[in-house]
């Protein structure tokens, strides 16, 4: 496989998670989401760019029934999941003034650090693009988290920073 480095050259999901998935099975740590989230029902046709502290990591079109997640961090960071996910992954907290209401994880995920010598042994740039599940071009930097749900049959890109903002070892 020849490195990839730009938006034009992008693994497919399928390569990803024939790549990853296995890697993450043998080597992946367990984490819990610890902090709530914001939520609400998206518009269908909004798109949403998702802007980390590091920059753009993927945008999404809202289509019926999803939902727009803000994470409680720093860059306070939108992502469009779809209703059956949302549904699965979080729990209703509380009632907010205005869109959003509160919500708590109620899932856990599976991941991986993305360091100098994964991407060595998987031959791929320091930041390449694959096709996250939603059709769209993300971006993994070295020092990412690749992580998976518990059904292991996706893999996504939370960005290092977000990622010890918002995630912590499940302790099993």
């Amino acid at each position: 496989m020849e490195s990839l480095n730009s938006a034009s050259a992008s693994l497919s999901q399928s390569d990803m998670t024939k790549l990853f998935i296995p890697y993450i099975k043998d080597f992946g740590k367990h984490y819990i989401k610890s902090k709530r989230v914001l939520a609400r029902k998206a518009v269908v046709g909004e798109s949403i760019q998702t802007i980390t502290d590091d920059g753009v990591e993927t945008q999404n079109k809202a289509e019926e029934g999803d939902y727009v997640i803000k994470n409680q961090t720093k860059a306070g960071e939108q992502y469009i999941i779809s209703g059956k996910k949302f549904q699965k992954r979080y729990e209703f907290d509380f009632e907010m003034e205005g869109d959003y209401d509160t919500y708590t994880s109620i899932g856990t995920v599976w991941g991986i650090e993305i360091t100098k010598e994964i991407l060595k042994q998987f031959k791929l740039a320091n930041e390449f693009y694959f096709v996250a599940a939603w059709g769209q071009n993300m971006v993994v930097k070295e020092n990412d988290y690749i992580v998976t749900q518990e059904d292991f049959n996706e893999v996504y890109r939370i960005a290092r920073k977000e990622f010890f903002e918002t995630y912590s070892p499940n302790g099993w």
